[in-house]
This record gives structure tokens, sequence and C-alpha cells, in this order.
């Protein structure tokens, strides 16, 4: 029997549970998760290995989770939707994950259009069907939406449960072709552990924050040293104005050891190892608006960078300011 692999794109509208899905097939937490929609700004490839059993194939599944499918209306939006756009160029097959608990709105038509110019073949992907007590209710939901488009499979599941996961993997290894492994056995992501670790920043930040801070925030990593016993991570958090700045910061900078916090704990599970993180927050007036800027933010161009500057280049200078008990550092400028 051949080996079977594909990439396989996840879309759909904001909080359909796409992040949910790839961490659970995956097995690993590789894409952050926050009630708030758009938390997903950049596509990420999850690697699924399943071995070769009785009666079934061995394959490598290569996931990419997209942001929510939205109209753009900043330098941002766009380019989430590019990335969109990008991760359903060349993909084998596309999962068209929609929230059961949610009536059609525009978003999910807008979905679909993609889909419709990409002519690749898809499933839709039925997810939080645990929410829905009465299971009467299911059927007519499956029916009505399955007439949306011809999708080959409709697949009730719940990610966040991990229900009907192991019927939807065989119906995505059935239908992946013939192909090579295009990642080593121990690898999970593409994603290098200097931007995973921005993105667990931003987590904490869309956690811990309300309103309009979330989405005007950003993360970069400028420094990743890891050492044997210890890495030493260097971040700058990004906001719009200084109002933000203080609440990133808090009342004796309580907000920003909160963060720093969490996110050196979630880093240390990820690394195996102790993790000193250093925080910092930064203005940038009108970021999202900034092509440039939101240019910069993809951690591909980063990793470009990073690969052409001298290796004395990688540290960050360290700015002035108070050094909290946790080894966070605010800025002063």
């Amino acid at each position: 029997m051949p080996f079977r692999s594909g990439f396989v794109c996840i879309l759909g509208r904001p909080n359909a549970g796409k992040s949910t899905l790839l961490n659970a097939l995956v097995g690993e937490k590789l894409a952050i998760i926050s009630p708030k929609p758009q938390t997903t700004r950049n596509r990420i490839q999850g690697v699924v290995h399943i071995p070769k059993q009785k009666g079934r194939d061995g394959a490598q599944i290569v996931l990419i989770d997209t942001p929510g499918v939205h109209k753009p209306d900043s330098s941002l939006g766009r380019k989430m939707m590019v990335e969109v756009r990008e991760a359903l160029e060349g993909c084998d097959l596309v999962l068209v994950l929609m929230d059961v608990t949610r009536r059609l709105d525009p978003r999910d038509q807008f979905a679909l259009d993609l889909l419709k110019q990409s002519e690749t073949p898809s499933f839709l992907i039925l997810n939080k069907v645990d929410l829905i007590r009465a299971k009467s209710r299911l059927l007519p939901i499956i029916e009505g939406q399955r007439r949306l488009h011809d999708f080959r499979e409709v697949i009730p599941i719940s990610a966040l449960k991990r229900d009907g996961l192991d019927v939807l993997l065989e119906k995505v290894i059935s239908s992946l072709p013939a192909g090579p492994q295009y990642f080593p056995e121990d690898q999970t992501t593409d994603q290098p552990a200097r931007f995973m670790a921005a993105e667990i920043i931003r987590e904490q930040v869309l956690l811990e924050t309300e309103e309009e801070i979330p989405y005007a925030t950003t993360v970069i990593v400028e420094s990743f040293e890891e050492g044997e016993k210890l890495t030493r991570v260097a971040a700058t958090i990004y906001c719009e104005r200084e109002g933000q700045k203080g609440i990133l910061i808090g009342k004796h900078g309580e907000m920003l050891k909160r963060i720093g916090t969490a996110a050196r704990l979630q880093m240390q599970r990820m690394l195996g190892m102790k993790v000193f993180l250093e925080l910092y927050v930064k203005v940038q007036p009108g970021w999202r608006e900034s092509r440039s800027f939101v240019e910069e933010l993809d951690w591909r161009r980063q990793l470009e960078h990073l690969l052409s500057e001298p290796a004395e280049q990688f540290t960050a200078t360290k700015s002035s300011g108070a050094k909290g008990k946790s080894g966070l550092r605010e800025t002063k400028q």
C-alpha cells in the first residue's frame, strides 16, 4: 500500500475553531487560541504523522491553519487574507470549518467564494457539535449546509472534545495522493521556536487585555539564545498609543509581569528547559496601517534577515528601565 502525503488547508471564518482543530490533530499546541476573533494572523503548518497499520496506509498530513476569513480593512487585514490565498494555492484538500452553533453570515460566504475560486477538493467540517444538546437538530443542519458547495464529505466533529477526529483523519488520508515524506518524523511544525515564542507572548496579551488592546498589539522576538540548560528570550510588544502602553505595563508593572510569567511558563514547557524572559513595550503609531511594518511581522521575512545578518547582530540592545523580579523589563522610551 502506498505512503500517502499532502497539504491540507483549514479554511473558515474567525473563531470557527481552526487553531483548536490543528492543535488537536497534531497533538501539540502549535497555534495560539483565545476567545477573541482574528487570533491567528499567519498561516501555520502542523505535521500529522500516521504510522502504517493493518488496513491503513502510512501517511503524512501537512495541515495549514489560516487566519479567519474576513473582508480586510487595514494593511494587517490584507496581509492576513494574502496568507489565506497563498495557503489555498497548491494544497491537495481544503477543510472548510463551520461552527454549527452560529448562523451563516457573509464571512462564511466569503470563505465559500474563495473555495470555489481554488477548485480544490474539499470537506465540510461541522465543528462544536458537542454544544448542540438536541441531536435531532444536527441532521437538518448537516443537510442544509451540504447544499452550500459540492463537498466530498460532510463530517461533524468537536475539535475541543476531540470527537470525530478519527473519522476525519481516515477520510483525509484516503483523499491524499501517494507521495513522499515531507518532514522528518520528529518534526511537527515548520515554525522555528523563536517565532512560536512571539505567538505565546501575544496569546497572553489577548487573554489578559480587553477592548482594542489585543488588536492593536503585536510581538517581535529581538533575541533568542538557547543554551544547554537555559534559553534567554528578549521580546518587544508593540502597541499604537501611549495609553495602550500604560495598560500593557500596568500599575507598578503588574500587567507586564502577569503576561511575561504566563508566557515564560509556556515557553519552558515547549522547550523543556528554563527560560529567562525580558519583555519590552514600545509604541509604533498606526502600525496596522503600515504595509512595511506589517510585512516585517512575517516570521519568514524575519528569518531571512536573521540568516543574512552577522552573528553579533542577532542579540538585541537592551533598553534602560526597571527590571522586575521575574526578569521582565519595560522600556522608558
